[in-house]
């Protein structure tokens, strides 16, 4: 069959979105399937990639100061052009990744031209924008694209129960839950890049309000008080990392470092070498189902996680042992912080193997790829 594949981020961006679809897109080619994907001129910074299996098309697109496609005018700037590109491309099913806005064009193009849609669903964005306290007209907007894109699909993939339930309370029809997961060839432990011995902590990917890493820069005192040495370093970028940095100007001033976006190398590197990778939810926002990629990733690496806050990802921390949990403060994130860097450094095999058990985005490609593949073969059946 002839699948298009629509997202503003592929590979070789580094992005959660951009791996998870090219997962996908492998695991569709893989099994035998022709696939096209739809997609955006990468930035000068994100590196080269090739690909033998399946057709990857680029557009120009906006982009904000950091190099990313957010905010609705760079979603536009993508959305409009790949709604054009969609209705002439040869395809016997579509497949959408977020934001709704794409989802919304996606799944009108489809209803013109009859063909199933199917949207990869990794988190809920009108819910995200709910949880930074959004103007209630631009949550009101997004959801209702939301609402468009789960309703119009021919199935949803969820990369978690807690979004499958949301997508189902949005009116989704056909949901099916694909765990995340991460590239295990990319992340893995490997000799750590720091420049000296010091103790660190490290958090990579995005610095968002609903995240609230502010709380780990919060505790950095306490965590000083007793490891003076210690430093926290932050890989990636978002919409919080300007308030972010003056926070950590105003109160650790020397401890707190800001790498940008760096490849995937490069981040296993660091996290490999890490006292601990630090995760975080704020708790109480309607986003405590979410299970960011980073922990798979710091697990992947053979190194353990701190999540500040509660929800889903407190019990995948905890349930798989995988370290620590602290409730969503920064006395007690810094108690956590202390503990494992009091403590010796635990041997990171067994996390390296529940990823690979459990988490691998080559497994996530293909169960993905193989669930949208017999849905279409049973509305073919019936027809």
């Amino acid at each position: 069959m002839k699948f298009v594949l629509v997202t503003r981020l592929f590979a070789p961006e580094v992005a959660a979105a951009a791996f998870r679809l090219k997962a996908l897109a492998d695991g569709l080619a893989a099994a035998g399937h022709q696939v096209t994907v739809l997609t955006t001129k990468p930035p000068a910074n994100a590196g080269t990639a090739s690909f033998d299996d399946y057709t990857v098309k680029r557009w120009p697109v906006l982009r904000d100061a950091g190099g990313n496609v957010r905010g609705y005018v760079q979603y536009a700037s993508y959305d409009f052009p790949m709604t054009a590109r969609l209705l002439v491309a040869s395809a016997d099913a579509v497949i959408s990744e977020p934001p709704p806005t794409t989802g919304a064009l996606a799944a009108l193009v489809c209803l013109v031209r009859r063909k199933p849609l199917y949207y990869y669903a990794a988190d809920i964005w009108s819910d995200a924008l709910v949880a930074i306290n959004a103007p209630k007209y631009v949550s009101g907007l997004m959801r209702a694209f939301e609402k468009v894109a789960l309703r119009r699909a021919r199935g949803v993939i969820a990369v978690s129960d807690g979004v499958a339930e949301r997508a189902r309370a949005l009116g989704a029809r056909n949901v099916e839950v694909v765990a995340n997961g991460v590239d295990t060839s990319e992340f893995h432990p490997v000799e750590s890049a720091a420049p000296d011995s010091a103790p660190y902590f490290v958090y990579t990917g995005t610095m968002s309000e609903w995240q609230g890493s502010d709380v780990f820069v919060r505790a950095m005192p306490a965590v000083l008080a007793k490891h003076p040495k210690a430093k926290l370093r932050f890989f990636g970028q978002g919409s919080a990392e300007s308030s972010l940095r003056d926070l950590a100007s105003s109160l650790a001033p020397d401890a707190v470092e800001f790498g940008g976006v760096v490849p995937p190398a490069q981040a296993a590197r660091w996290i490999s070498g890490a006292a601990g990778a630090l995760v975080s939810i704020v708790p109480g926002q309607g986003y405590d189902f979410a299970k960011p990629t980073k922990i798979y990733a710091a697990a992947a690496c053979g190194t353990p996680v701190l999540f500040a806050g509660v929800g889903a990802s407190a019990s995948l921390v905890e349930e798989n042992k995988l370290g620590l949990v602290a409730e969503y403060s920064p006395e007690t994130v810094a108690a956590q912080m202390i503990a494992m860097l009091d403590g010796s450094r635990p041997d990171g095999s067994h996390l390296v193997d529940w990823v690979r058990g459990n988490a691998s985005l080559a497994t996530t490609g293909t169960v993905a790829a193989a669930w949208i593949t017999s849905d279409l073969a049973a509305r073919r059946a019936t027809r």
